[in-house]
């Protein structure tokens, strides 16, 4: 039933994120969001994790000042992402800008060809990995020690710099570095089971926390399944936990493996639909004001 006591109210001039919020209609997506809210900000207040995973996506939109932000203020505890994610925030903090025209440079066979790119995304992962690193940090040191001019705008730079847990996740054949001379199957593979072996040691301690996913239709919410399985299968207790899905589609591995069966027994799951570009900003600047 809809009356009146749940319609919405007209936003007021000079008014906070928070007094927006309060005046959307009291239903749906609108309480669906203010719930997301106020989970974030209740698992931070009580010292419980909030996993970002994401896909490559939020990185092209321009996100990364938020998603860095939200890693300095102690928002988000950990990130993991696939392996496009990776090679975007590298080319941002190299070139400070990403992206190409994939139909018009595959005619040529040019697609993904950059040779400051695919050289030297592999060439941190090697290094990487020969120190015992996972891909997340091998990366992420060689942004943050490294010549890049836009390292401030690297998320990836940032969880180096503050010694928060950053994974990558790889399907070999996925990505452009994969099509260059310096790509080493051994090195990626292994990198990237180290960073699963990480994230799912994090997640054994989401009991209480927020885990996100962020514009990834298939990585990630396979990941975090797999994740979640092994650390309840070692006994850590992670019941109590809220998921979220942020996405412009609904796809069915998100509804599934981070919505639905995660929290079949206890917890909660939202679905937030929309572009990122609008949703996570304000979700962020929700968050943020809430703290």
């Amino acid at each position: 039933m809809v009356n009146i006591k749940s319609f919405a109210e007209a936003p007021v001039k000079g008014g906070t994120v928070h007094e927006f919020l309060d005046k959307l209609p009291d239903v749906y997506a609108a309480r669906d969001f203010r719930s997301v809210v106020k989970a974030i900000v209740s698992a931070r207040a009580d010292r419980r994790p909030v996993i970002l995973g994401m896909g490559a996506h939020p990185v092209k939109l321009g996100l990364s000042p938020l998603i860095i932000e939200l890693i300095k203020k102690e928002v988000i505890t950990a990130i993991a992402v696939n392996g496009a994610g990776a090679i975007h925030d590298f080319e941002i903090a190299l070139a400070g800008h990403t992206s190409e025209d994939v139909a018009a440079e595959l005619c040529s066979g040019s697609f993904g060809m950059a040779k400051d790119t695919g050289r030297g995304v592999n060439l941190a992962i090697n290094r990487g990995i020969k120190k015992g690193y996972g891909i997340g940090k091998a990366i992420g040191e060689y942004i943050y020690k490294g010549k890049f001019e836009f390292k401030e705008k690297s998320i990836f730079a940032c969880a180096y710099g503050l010694d928060m847990p950053l994974t990558v996740h790889v399907a070999l054949g996925t990505d452009i570095i994969h099509m260059h001379p310096e790509a080493d199957g051994a090195a990626i593979g292994k990198g990237s089971m180290d960073d699963f072996r990480l994230l799912a040691s994090v997640i054994a301690d989401l009991e209480g926390g927020v885990y996100i996913n962020l514009g990834s239709a298939v990585i990630l919410p396979e990941v975090f399944l797999k994740c979640l399985n092994i650390a309840r299968n070692l006994g850590n207790k992670v019941q109590n936990i809220t998921t979220v899905n942020m996405d412009f589609i609904q796809h069915y591995r998100p509804r599934e493996n981070v919505l639905r069966r995660p929290t079949l027994e206890s917890g909660r799951n939202y679905a937030l639909t929309g572009h990122h570009e609008i949703m996570f900003p304000l979700l962020a600047a929700a968050v943020i004001e809430e703290m």
